[in-house]
């Protein structure tokens, strides 16, 4: 094995385990909000997106030396576009990305299983029909939303987390966070897109974080609620947030990266030796 193959296969193991890291705590933090009455947290939503949050900052911590933790397959679709990420590693990394969230979602089903059954049995719905329990582990539109608005929706809400990782991640940006506390800012990130606008349509923001567990789910008795899923649904956490990522690394790499003072400073430096 070369050092390359050796290296990407590593990188490919750390994406696995990042969106795994993701999952075992946010569909945790899911099922506590969606499976116990009273729930801890129907009247404190913002502990589950900081739990969320919280998820995706301890798994940049976990894996981001060795893959620079993408953990998301839009993120991956636009650090290619325009970070000059290879586009040869893309369909590994969203394999392995997709892998990940389903490995997480058997952990969290071994978790919760028995709550699961007593959830459907109280109130007399199973999984096959009523789809009990799938809210917790991948994403619905939620009250007044169709299908198609969420598409909107994830499209706009996957721009604005891109956005803020570009931001965060600009070599010339300034006002960034320093050292590694990047980590953390993203996963408020992730929170504060959760807190303002989760009740939408669960803010998947993520294809592999809905698509692995969705996947799961199929096969673990959930069937056709999981995929197609009702209103035929599975394709809208998928496209939406590719979408919508490259839009948002678009619009900083266009509209804000250009005018940053110190890369104006780089050229000027560079003009001046040629």
């Amino acid at each position: 094995m070369t050092g390359m193959s050796k290296a990407f296969i590593g990188e490919l193991i750390a994406e696995c385990v990042a969106v795994f890291i993701i999952i075992v705590f946010g569909d945790s933090v899911a099922a506590m909000y969606s499976l116990y009455d009273p729930s801890p947290y129907k009247l404190a939503y913002w502990g589950v997106c900081i739990v969320w949050g919280l998820g995706v900052t301890i798994a940049i911590y976990v894996t981001g030396a060795v893959s620079g933790t993408h953990a998301n397959p839009a993120v991956t679709l636009a650090l290619a576009c325009f970070r000059g990420f290879s586009w040869k590693k893309v369909l590994p990394y969203w394999a392995a990305q997709v892998l990940g969230g389903f490995l997480g979602a058997v952990i969290v089903y071994t978790l919760f299983s028995p709550v699961i059954d007593h959830y459907a049995a109280l109130h007399q719905i199973d999984r096959l029909h009523d789809g009990a329990g799938a809210g917790v582990f991948f994403t619905h539109p939620g009250d007044f939303i169709t299908p198609m608005h969420a598409f909107v929706d994830e499209i706009i809400l996957t721009a604005m987390l891109l956005l803020g990782i570009f931001a965060v991640t600009c070599e010339y940006n300034t006002q960034a966070p320093q050292a590694n506390s990047g980590a953390l800012i993203i996963g408020f990130l992730v929170a504060a897109i959760g807190a303002s606008a989760g009740y939408l349509e669960a803010w998947a923001i993520n294809p592999a974080r809905d698509f692995g567990p969705r996947l799961f789910c199929y096969f673990a008795g959930w069937g056709g609620s999981a995929l197609p899923s009702p209103g035929n649904y599975w394709w809208v956490p998928i496209a939406g947030p590719l979408i919508g990522g490259v839009i948002g690394g678009a619009f900083y790499q266009g509209l804000l990266k250009p005018f940053m003072p110190s890369l104006n400073k780089t050229r000027d430096s560079n003009t001046a030796h040629d």
